[in-house]
């Protein structure tokens, strides 16, 4: 369908019609930051917030599958691209909170994957009144493995393969050379290096193990049982530390099951979101 660069009408079930448009926000110290919100499909709403290297063309494998249950607003942040304070778990969350304030303010579920998870969390902290409830994949913030050695401002090809290849389980399929070109462009750019590197620390810095008991939103944990960078053992730390959490497993899988796995993850979103219409209509 053909993309639009208005927002869409605040509808129960807004139009199929597909937004795509570049949204400006500003960095703590007042920098400009080009963003992009990426909307479509009709139903519940959900935000999506993405991590490191991802873009938000990666969630349409599962947004094909879920279009006609939910509304999708996908926020694509240019991380790598980020300075000074911005460049922090806690940067990241400000432009969030930003991008709720402008373009989606009422309650949702937040998906986040990676770093993505992490600022989910916090936002689900911080303002629990719009989150209806989280959905974690591969989520950054209780524990997280670093992959050939730590990130380096000149990471080799080969490095690079390794550390982008430890997010699936199939290797073959899913990394491609245009995706393993697009990351050695980023990754190769000292700016954008150091940029990943901050993050990283900054997410790793900020234990959430601690907090996330307060977090009262009901909570879908769906991992994949390979993941060897937020390992098994955080999958199992979330679910029992949320108070009302349940957790999902998906086998020969790795870091990012929505990708690895599109039709078995949008199977366990849209059984939560019944679980939600259920809890909802039993108030």
């Amino acid at each position: 369908m053909k993309a639009t660069t208005t927002e869409p009408e605040a509808l129960p079930f807004p139009p199929m019609d597909r937004v795509d448009m570049p949204i400006a926000l500003i960095g703590i110290a007042g920098t400009p930051i080009q963003a992009r919100l990426t909307r479509e499909g009709r139903g519940r709403r959900a935000v999506f917030l993405h991590g490191m290297l991802a873009l938000n063309v990666h969630w349409k494998p599962l947004v094909d599958l879920i279009s006609e249950r939910w509304q999708c607003s996908m926020l694509e942040l240019p991380l790598l691209d980020l300075d000074g304070d911005d460049c922090s778990v806690d940067g990241v969350t400000r432009l969030v909170h930003q991008f709720l304030d402008r373009h989606a303010p009422e309650p949702a579920v937040f998906l986040g994957s990676s770093l993505g998870g992490h600022v989910a969390l916090r936002v689900a902290l911080e303002r629990p009144e719009i989150v209806s409830g989280l959905i974690l994949a591969g989520a950054a913030g209780v524990v997280e493995k670093p992959i050939s050695g730590e990130m380096t401002l000149r990471p080799s090809r080969d490095w690079i393969r390794t550390r982008i290849g430890a997010m699936f389980f199939d290797k073959e399929r899913h990394i491609t050379e245009p995706e393993l070109d697009r990351a050695c462009a980023a990754l190769t750019d000292r700016r954008q290096a150091r940029a990943m590197i901050r993050l990283t620390r900054s997410s790793r810095k900020e234990y959430m193990g601690d907090r996330i008991r307060q977090i009262k939103a009901p909570t879908l944990v769906a991992w994949g049982k390979q993941d060897v960078i937020t390992p098994p053992e955080a999958a199992l730390e979330f679910a029992s530390r949320m108070p009302d959490a349940r957790l999902v497993w998906f086998d020969k899988c790795s870091h990012a099951p929505m990708v690895e796995h599109p039709d078995q993850f949008a199977e366990a979103m849209n059984t939560f979101g019944d679980e939600l219409d259920r809890r909802q209509i039993a108030k």
